[in-house]
């Protein structure tokens, strides 16, 4: 029996609240490929002292793996909440076609989870960011995009 959209985000929800009971933050994924759950996870910042470690990027870590691939074509991914711009990236580098996701950016920073300042600093010039970001030009620095260019056994992604 096929479950619907709306099952699988009360999945990704669930995984989110009892994460929390286990030390880790109130967000949880769910990614599914023709109707069957490939991979799920919570997030584990605090737990594994992890950064990247969100519910969305767990979850697709664990996909790519089961599926041995980094591309997860053809899958959709349920979120409790809307992704922050480093999930969000994810989402799109892991070609996932589609994301459904419960609570908004506004309820997450409503409970003192933010992203706003990111999606600032995104559009600013580097010499405003509040991570120091600087541009330093040196001789060598296409040598990388060369040797990937004229490297014919690539795999491309």
């Amino acid at each position: 029996m096929e479950k619907t959209h709306a099952e699988f985000l009360k999945m990704a929800i669930q995984i989110a609240t009892e994460n929390i009971n286990g030390g880790g933050g109130p967000f949880g994924a769910v990614i599914v490929k023709n109707n069957e759950v490939i991979a799920t996870s919570g997030n584990s910042v605090s737990l594994d002292n992890d950064p990247t470690a969100h519910a969305e990027v767990n979850a697709i870590r664990k996909a790519a793996k089961k599926l041995g691939s980094f591309e997860l074509t053809g899958c959709t991914i349920y979120s409790s909440c809307e992704p922050c711009p480093m999930c969000l990236g994810a989402i799109y580098w892991a070609r996932i076609e589609t994301l459904y996701f419960a609570a908004t950016r506004d309820d997450a920073h409503r409970a003192g989870f933010s992203d706003a300042f990111i999606y600032n600093e995104i559009n600013i010039p580097l010499s405003q960011r509040s991570v120091h970001t600087i541009h330093l030009p040196t001789d060598n620095a296409l040598l990388p995009f060369i040797t990937w260019d004229e490297n014919e056994s690539k795999t491309l992604y």
